[in-house]
């Protein structure tokens, strides 16, 4: 069985085993955590009601994305600025997609 869920502004999908990288999300490595809003299930082509099926993940880790670098000019005027980010991020696991 497989689900669409959106957290962080995002929307994935995922299986029981897969395991993907999300908007940080509070936790400490090793937490089983619920994955709430579930837009769609289904599994082998037939759709399931997704206000029934429950996603549960575990935690592996709280890590860090890749650096972005931000780069500013302005042609003739002596401006430069140079900053950089990296985004939290939480490697999860998931556990189970399972009608309630």
């Amino acid at each position: 069985m497989f689900a669409i869920v959106r957290t962080g502004g995002k929307q994935y999908r995922v299986a029981a085993g897969d395991k993907i990288a999300v908007e940080k999300l509070a936790g400490e490595a090793g937490e089983t955590i619920t994955l709430g809003d579930v837009l769609l299930a289904g599994e082998e082509g037939a759709i399931a009601d997704a206000s029934k099926v429950v996603v549960s993940a575990e935690i592996i880790a709280q890590a860090k994305s890749e650096k972005v670098i931000v780069f500013k000019k302005r042609r003739r005027h002596n401006y430069r600025r140079k900053n950089g980010h990296r985004q939290q991020l939480t490697l999860l696991r998931i556990v189970s997609v399972a009608a309630a």
